[in-house]
């Protein structure tokens, strides 16, 4: 592929490079899709052993192929890179793999993009950055390389064993802390984990999964993350089969819960005072989405079995009430810390006028402020559900359906493209 021409160029061959492969397809459109590694290379490579997804099979998927499994299961992170595989081979996308963009470019005086590639260059008219929201891990600046400790992001971790003896602190509450916590206390492990902010949905409810009160509640479909944060870390658990998240059942188990982590001095690690505000604005999350489901089943009279249990919370253990506030590493033999502390973006490589001062996209439902360049696979991008494999398609279908209507301009013969925003 020393040099190519395309009209749409697709980074990125994971969910939402596929999922726009089967819309531009579907136009006509023709477009290569470029891939540095394999077809959904993170579900392969960058998730501990024993993930499975948060979503019953039924739920996250693209619309015209189910999974192998039974519907209300939780297909294994390798049973969703198979997924993945076929549906890319299903719908013929054109994905050319390890191959990897350094570089695109606008055309000066003229129309499209040139992107640099590992194997040469792309000519193309539009461009789609389809790299999904899971591209560089952040570990927060707070204890130091050079502590003695081994650290390690989540993204890197895959099973107990690969840590050394010891007990181990996890850093961040959302469904990779909570899951890599509990891994690791049932492998015998002493484990202490900082607690964030966070929701807490009830994996079940009247015998319903989350997923589908959020979707009945229209919680799917809203636009922007409360309070307008950017994200909203969300425990929930489809391991063993699935349960709802409950930090006193950690406790239980044996872990010691603290407060965010917030510095590191003389070999200790200091913890914010907000553990149990942390724990009781989860709790206060779970409740009111039970109420509003209760509300739901009574105003269209579903025949749903009432839980009147699931509104009833133990007290806080003692590791709340009576928190840490800094831990002494060496002392509690505590020689690992993992953090669970998320992704940010990285778009380096896409040398375009479409992005803020903070470096972040700047976009309208994936349409850039560079005319020509698209987005596919933020988070809250056009809904809450953007980030997951069903919102994705209906986002890319979006944007598919929007270059199509550039085209008609284009057709029309005018000189000047209008503006994307």
């Amino acid at each position: 592929m020393s040099s190519t021409a395309t009209e749409v160029l697709v980074v990125g061959g994971g969910q939402a490079g596929i999922a726009m492969s089967e819309h531009l397809g579907a136009h006509g459109v023709p477009h290569i899709v470029l891939e540095r590694e394999r077809v959904a290379e993170r579900w392969r490579t960058a998730r501990w052993d024993s993930l499975v997804a948060n979503g019953p099979a039924w739920h996250d998927r693209f619309p015209n192929l189910e999974f192998r499994c039974d519907p209300d299961d939780f297909p294994t992170k390798d049973e969703v890179a198979a997924y993945l595989a076929e549906y890319a081979e299903r719908i013929g996308a054109p994905i050319r793999s390890g191959v990897e963009v350094t570089a695109v470019t606008k055309n000066i005086g003229e129309p499209g993009f040139r992107a640099t590639t590992s194997e040469g260059t792309v000519e193309a008219r539009y461009v789609v950055a389809a790299t999904g929201p899971f591209q560089k891990p952040v570990i927060p600046p707070v204890v130091p390389g050079s502590a003695g400790v081994h650290q390690i992001h989540s993204h890197d971790y895959h099973h107990p064993g690969q840590l050394p003896d010891g007990g181990v602190l996890v850093v961040g509450s959302g469904s990779s802390g909570v899951q890599i916590a509990d891994e690791l206390r049932r492998a015998g492990r002493e484990v202490h984990l900082a607690v964030s902010p966070h929701d807490r949905p009830p994996r079940r409810y009247r015998g319903r999964d989350f997923v589908w009160w959020l979707g009945v509640l229209n919680k799917w479909e809203a636009a922007t993350p409360p309070q307008g944060a950017q994200h909203v870390t969300i425990a929930v658990s489809g391991a063993r089969g699935g349960h709802t998240v409950d930090f006193r059942d950690l406790a239980e188990e044996g872990i010691t819960l603290v407060g965010s982590a917030e510095s590191w001095e003389d070999g200790k690690i200091r913890f914010a005072p907000d553990l149990e505000h942390n724990i009781a604005q989860g709790d206060l999350n779970h409740l009111s989405l039970l109420r509003e489901a209760d509300a739901y089943v009574e105003r269209n009279g579903l025949g749903l079995p009432a839980e009147p249990e699931a509104h009833r919370l133990r007290p806080a253990p003692e590791c709340v009430t009576n928190p840490l506030r800094e831990l002494d590493l060496a002392e509690a033999d505590v020689t690992s810390i993992v953090w669970a502390t998320g992704y940010t973006q990285d778009f380096g490589w896409l040398k375009v006028d479409a992005f803020d001062e903070q470096g972040r996209p700047q976009h309208r439902r994936g349409i850039s402020s560079e005319p020509g360049v698209f987005f596919l696979g933020l988070p809250w991008q056009s809904r809450r559900g953007s980030s997951f494999i069903w919102g994705v398609w209906h986002d890319a279908k979006f944007l598919a359906d929007h270059i199509m209507i550039r085209r008609s301009y284009r057709a029309y013969g005018s000189v000047e493209e209008p503006a994307s925003l």
